[in-house]
């Protein structure tokens, strides 16, 4: 294809571009772009829409603004974080939610290993 432009930079020469190159040019470049941007980022908010449905009381998690807290309450789309031993609450918007650190299964879990293992 190089070679191609090459030649007629140098020739001067005038020809007419094939029209279904044309397209199927524009064709390759819309697949890359649904590949490459549009599918990882739908992907992404999928799982984001994912971990956001299945947030529960207990779980810590961390929000877009880098505030750390628990999770106390939960509404439709809000929900309470509780951030120190102080007992201080702030509520946010289930959409504020950036990650799960810890969630509330995994904190019980390891008590009832122990109580087990202690018996």
């Amino acid at each position: 294809m190089l070679q191609f432009l090459l030649e007629d930079a140098t020739t001067g020469a005038t020809q007419q571009n094939n029209p279904w190159l044309t397209i199927a040019m524009f064709a390759g470049i819309i697949i890359i772009f649904y590949f490459l941007i549009i599918r990882p980022s739908r992907k992404q908010q999928k799982e984001e829409a994912a971990m956001r449905s299945a947030l529960e009381v207990g779980d810590e998690i961390t929000t877009i603004g880098g505030i750390i807290g628990e999770i106390v309450s939960m509404k439709e789309d809000t929900i309470t974080i509780e951030t120190s031993k102080a007992g201080t609450k702030i509520r946010f918007l289930k959409s504020a939610v950036r990650s799960v650190d810890v969630r509330a299964a995994d904190k019980n879990a390891p008590q009832a290993e122990e109580s087990t293992e202690n018996k």
